[in-house]
């Protein structure tokens, strides 16, 4: 399908061969996100992985320091003083039977769910239904876990996940356009140091190949991966 008319004026200020600084590229991303609402700022990263091999997958969790911008509803699996933590701490749906029942019937009223271990028997039932959508909780994430009240203020805060797709590409969003750009490079490195800690035994060679930035509909920008994590780290063997 051809470009629209705006984005490709938008690409006329972007050299698609060019590598560009971060700060340089987040400016230019930031400065191209003119729809009438408030663009999600996303970045993709190719991997040197491949995630068909289990020493070989990329997951995590990282913690924006300056948050998505996005309101994430959070839904808890928990009893008794763990669901009374859930709710302290901001939690939006909680429950344990009736949550798997209602989650079984099609009701998905959340964005991201917390489960203590004790639920995973209940909510391993849900597998196929949350599996698809990125929301299973898993214990090397952070969301099946007994301290809930931190998990809930982590995932509210913004804390984003990321896994690694079958093409060795990772994808997140992560802020909005109508941060300011220091904000933006803030969460753009904090999440990039969290995906260079992240890889696996299995990786050889060059682990992050390239990054690029993008508005949800503006142009890519390609970054300079040495401006970024710096040249060791994205290069280490």
């Amino acid at each position: 399908m051809a470009d629209g008319k705006r984005l490709k004026e938008l690409k006329k200020g972007v050299d698609r061969e060019k590598l560009y600084a971060i700060d340089e590229a987040v400016k230019l991303v930031k400065g191209g996100a003119k729809a009438k609402f408030d663009e999600t700022i996303e970045i993709a990263i190719n991997l040197g992985v491949d995630p068909r091999y289990a020493d070989q997958m990329v997951r995590g969790v990282c913690a924006l320091p300056n948050g998505t911008g996005r309101t994430v509803r959070v839904a808890v699996f928990a009893r008794g003083a763990k669901a009374d933590e859930a709710k302290a701490a901001g939690a939006d749906v909680i429950g344990a039977e009736e949550l798997v029942a209602e989650v079984q019937g099609g009701n998905i009223s959340f964005d991201k769910c917390i489960a203590t271990p004790d639920m995973m028997p209940l909510v391993g039932r849900l597998g196929k239904i949350l599996g698809p959508r990125g929301m299973m909780p898993n214990p090397k994430v952070g969301t099946v876990t007994m301290d809930v009240a931190e998990a809930v203020r982590g995932a509210k805060g913004g804390a984003v996940e990321f896994r690694v797709e079958k093409a060795g590409i990772l994808h997140a969003g992560i802020g909005k356009a109508s941060f300011t750009e220091t904000a933006l490079v803030e969460n753009i490195k904090a999440f990039a140091d969290a995906v260079v800690k992240a890889r696996p035994s299995g990786a050889k060679g060059t682990f992050v190949k390239r990054i690029a930035l993008s508005s949800t509909m503006g142009a890519g920008v390609k970054v300079d991966t040495a401006t970024l994590i710096g040249a060791g780290a994205a290069a280490a063997q």
